[in-house]
Formats: structure tokens, sequence, C-alpha cells
């Protein structure tokens, strides 16, 4: 495989030496050729997107005339600088892509060629222009790109909600609030419009304790409002746009139906896809991720396959196997490894009560965001997980539409979905009345 390889960046690199602003029409066909070969002979790697960056590059060196003088020369070389600094952006995607590789040593050539310095400014890519007064926000957006113009509504839409955060607790689309060990890639959500993919890591070597250390988002392609996007993050990169380097849906007339805003540098964006109707937050709380999610029913139950339907963690919740009872747990905390395992390698040491106080600091309702606050600084010893429950309940209140749902109690054996706290008291209640009416007939027969 070896001599290919070298054959194939030998002549990638010959045709380098002809490119630039001063590139003859005979090395502009040969790139043309090249484009075309790469795109054929790696499909594999749709992640990586050094062909976007070579596109860029030809659109910012353009020029008809085919003129060559000092400032044609500082233009090319501030093109290559841009043109380098994206092959470097993307190299982790990249990594054994030949296309990449070739591009990487081609344009080492024509900074060479050129006499261009490493150090200097960089262009960034022409934008496209758009209609005036647009500025990219698009109010002439087809209507289909409105939801719920597409689905034909009579009534307001009923909106659900998803998030997932700490160690890691998911609330599903039915209100279900689950603790789970799972650990590496997972669905949370897969439907005809976009699709959403989990990866949790464990927290600590040697612990189930496991949270969410990279997150994928996939917007498909929908008729004429956006073209497929694809989001990731991952722990300390939580980026403000897609991953090739857009912040809303592409070229077509309803791009702005989806867009990506930037709320904390770093800690917190926000996509709001407006043609379905729904908003995501994304956010780093320590070194984790969290996730949650506004989402229509109609978009929630949009899946081609019936049969397969909810297969993915929002809407079916974590497999048992894969789920932990907090009843269990805090009644064996005491002598759980968890918890050494978590001091020993943070320095952390945090009891029952010293946990419960903690999170009481930033979550005053003992619900199940409380308990599961307490349940991580148990199992984990990072205090940052407090954060991680206190901003997600305050996903909760932004995004759920029943503001009576917002708290989630902890629900026993023989009760059903309702929340758990008043349910016990009127439990209690009828055991009372009943007693009362057993002594009562006793005493009658007596």
């Amino acid at each position: 495989m070896q001599p290919t390889r070298a054959r194939v960046v030998v002549k990638a690199q010959a045709g380098w030496m002809g490119m630039g602003r001063g590139a003859g029409p005979k090395a502009l066909g040969f790139f043309k050729i090249l484009a075309v070969l790469l795109c054929t002979v790696h499909p594999v790697s749709s992640s990586c997107r050094i062909l976007k960056c070579t596109a860029d590059y030809l659109q910012a060196t353009s020029n008809p005339h085919h003129h060559t003088g000092p400032e044609d020369t500082a233009e090319i070389c501030t093109a290559l600088r841009a043109y380098a600094h994206c092959s470097r952006r993307t190299a982790r995607t990249c990594r054994g892509d030949l296309a990449y590789h070739s591009t990487v040593h081609g344009i080492d050539d024509l900074m060479s060629h050129h006499n261009c310095s490493k150090d200097g400014p960089t262009s960034q890519p022409r934008l496209r222009t758009l209609p005036p007064g647009d500025s990219q926000e698009r109010s002439d957006s087809p209507e289909i790109c409105h939801f719920p113009s597409f689905h034909r509504h009579s009534a307001p839409p009923n909106y659900t909600h998803c998030g997932l955060f700490g160690d890691p607790h998911l609330r599903t689309f039915t209100d279900t609030f689950q603790t789970c060990k799972i650990q590496g890639a997972w669905p949370l959500i897969d439907n005809n419009y976009l699709n959403v993919q989990v990866t949790n890591t464990p927290v600590l070597p040697g612990s189930t304790a496991t949270a969410t250390s990279k997150l994928t988002i996939i917007f498909k392609n929908f008729q004429e409002c956006v073209d497929q996007k694809v989001y990731q993050a991952e722990m300390d990169e939580l980026p403000a746009a897609f991953i090739d380097g857009s912040k809303n849906g592409g070229d077509k007339s309803g791009a702005n139906s989806l867009k990506i805003i930037e709320k904390v540098a770093g800690q917190h964006i926000e996509i709001q896809a407006k043609y379905i109707g729904t908003t995501i937050v994304v956010r780093q709380v320590g070194r984790y991720l969290t996730f949650a999610v506004r989402m229509p029913e109609e978009v929630v139950n949009a899946v081609e396959d019936k049969e397969n339907q909810g297969l993915y963690l929002c809407l079916q919740g974590c497999p048992k196997s894969q789920q932990i009872d907090f009843r269990t747990f805090h009644s064996q905390a005491p002598e759980t490894g968890l918890r050494r395992q978590a001091i020993g390698s943070s320095g952390a040491s945090f009891t029952q009560q010293v946990a419960e106080a903690k999170c009481k600091e930033k979550l005053p309702v003992e619900d199940l965001y409380f308990q599961s606050c307490v349940f991580d600084l148990l199992t984990t010893g990072d205090v940052n997980f407090t954060l991680a429950a206190y901003y997600a309940m305050e996903d909760v209140k932004l995004l759920h539409s029943n503001k009576d749902k917002i708290h989630l109690y902890e629900r026993t054996k023989d009760l059903g979905p309702e929340n758990a706290a008043p349910q016990a008291g009127l439990g209690i209640a009828k055991f009372l009345v009943t007693l009362v009416c057993l002594i009562q007939c006793c005493a009658v027969l007596l």
C-alpha cells in the first residue's frame, strides 16, 4: 500500500505547483480532476472537511485575469495561511485520510513556491452575498419551513421535553426519571428529522460512574428548508458552529429556520430548529456535557420504521439492566466502593449529610434533581455535578411546556406514573381511615 500512496501524494504535489492566483487553466483543470478523484477514494471519512477547505481556498484566490504581482502574492499568502489553518482545524477527523495528507503537503509546497511566511494575517472564506436587508435572517422562508405549518395544525402543538445530565440522569419525553450506568455510545433521539447520540465514559478509573463526554446531533436534509447539518461537542470543546463551520441551515431558502446561538462561550449553546419546532440546549459543566430538548409530539413520533419506533433513550429510557435505584444506593452508600474510589481520586469527601447540604444550596426543592445531585456527589466526589443538576433544572423550567411537572418526585413500587410525594400522603390517609373503620367495627361487635 505504501508505494501507491506515495505515487498519489507525488501527483498531488506536482499539481499544486501551478496553483494560486496566477495558475493557468491546465493547473486548475488538474485540480478539479484531483478533487473528484479524492472525493471518490475516501467516502468513509465523511466527517473530514478538507475538501471544504480546498473549495474555500479556490474561491478566495479565483481571478479570471490571472495577473500576478506583489499585491496578488500577498493575497495568495493570506489565503494559504487560512487554508493551512482550516486544515489544522479538521486534522482530528482526518487521521488516515489520503486527501487530507495530500492536501497538507500541497499547501506546504504552495507556500514555499510563493515565499509565504507561516506567520501573518489569514482570510476567511468569502460569504455568500445575501439579499438586501437579509443579513442571514430569512423573512422570506417558505411556509413549509415554519412549524407547525407543514403539519397543518388546527390546535397548538403539544411539546415534550427530554434531558440528560450528571452521572447520568435521564428524563424522558414521558417524564420518567432514571439514573443509569450506560457506558459507550447510545442513541438519545432518532426520528425522521434528526439523530442525537451520546457517548458516556467513566468519571474515574475503575468506577461504574459515567458521564457524557461526547454529543453528536445530525439534522437531516429537509426539503427546501435546510441542508444536512452535523453538530458535535466533546469535553473541553463546545463549538458555536456545525462541523462545516456554518451557524445556520445552509444555502436553502429556509436556512434561518435552523441556527446555533452561543449563550456563553465554551459553556452554553442553543440550537433552534424552527422548521420542526425544536429547541436544543447543550452545556459543558465542569468536564462533562448536559443535553436538554423541547420537541413537539409530532416530531417525536415521526418515525418511518414503526416496528422499531422509539428504540432510543429519550422515549424508552435506559434498559432495565442499566438502571440504578436511588433507594438501594442510599441505603448502601456508607459501604459502597464507588464513594471510596471517588474520594481517593479527587480528594473530595462527602458524607450523605454534607452532600445534601451542598445540593440544597442550589436545589432547595427535594425532588429527583436534588436526589440526583446528592447521588453524584457521593459517587464522584466532584462538586461540579451540583451545577449540572442545577442547570438541568433551569433547562426544564425553560423548555417544559407543563409548569406543574417541572419537579419530579421519587415513585414507590405500588404507585403509578404520577408524582409519588403527594400520592404517598393520600395513601397514608386512606390507611388511617381504613384503620379507624376497623376499630369502630370491632367495638360494635364486642
